[in-house]
């Protein structure tokens, strides 16, 4: 049977045990966002919490883990334009990242391990972790689920190496972790352009997504079955795994 790893299904009792025992808590943060014509917008939520309950699950024998509820809001102004969309502001994500990560720590929680589902979120992410180690005083880490298993990811997809948007790689994964969702009529219209459109050298710009992707899709859905999502999914597992495994994270 699985280690209890949920914060959500836990006792007050049993979280107080695990802050006793030195437990990681790791905490997912996402986003609710079109995802074409064939996902549901809560794909960044679910692919990040399923990625992290494995991770912990696979760990939880070995490391103290806990995962805290999911932040399903993030940063995502450049989506706004299709519909169905929630997006923080800049102060307003900072200051509810603080305020979970307050709440963390005065239950005697020591580390936590952001793991983040959602690219808009990273630049953020990065900018906001030196204020949020000093303000709550957590042993604080942020990564990107994806990131830490991109040369597995690679061996596994056809048409990109990485994750893009509703694309082969997320829709793959979603016919594992939540496949009624997955609306496979529409799977003929769920591609776009192959990449974000690189901007020239040192010059920035806001642009919506419609901009470039009338689909909102980002690569080629059609690409997508069971079976490479299954392999996609342990690849992120592992690549989280290893990272709540490696003593050299809180070192």
């Amino acid at each position: 049977m699985p280690h209890a790893v949920m914060w959500k299904l836990l006792t007050a009792a049993q979280l107080r045990d695990k802050a006793q025992a030195g437990a990681v808590v790791v905490l997912p943060v996402a986003s609710m966002e079109q995802h074409g014509p064939h996902l549901p917008v809560g794909v960044d939520t679910i692919l990040c919490e399923g990625v992290c309950q494995a991770a912990a699950e696979a760990v939880a024998a070995d490391v103290p883990v806990v995962v805290a509820p999911t932040l399903w809001c993030g940063m995502a102004e450049h989506h706004m334009a299709f519909g169905g969309t929630f997006t923080f502001d800049i102060p307003t994500y900072q200051a509810v990242l603080l305020s979970l990560l307050g709440s963390i720590q005065r239950h005697g929680f020591k580390r936590v391990l952001i793991v983040n589902g959602h690219g808009g979120n990273i630049a953020a992410l990065a900018a906001f972790l030196p204020d949020l180690a000093r303000q709550t005083g957590l042993a604080l880490r942020v990564t990107t689920y994806f990131e830490q298993a991109k040369a597995a990811l690679a061996e596994v997809l056809e048409d990109q190496e990485s994750v893009h948007h509703a694309c082969e790689a997320e829709t793959s994964m979603m016919m594992v972790l939540a496949p009624d969702t997955v609306r496979r009529d529409k799977l003929p219209e769920a591609h776009g352009p192959p990449r974000l459109t690189l901007q020239p050298a040192g010059v920035a710009r806001y642009r919506s997504f419609r901009d470039f992707s009338p689909s909102g899709v980002v690569g080629d859905a059609r690409r997508s079955n069971a079976q490479k999502g299954e392999k996609l999914v342990t690849a992120c597992r592992n690549g989280i795994a290893a990272v709540l495994r490696d003593p050299q994270t809180w070192s």
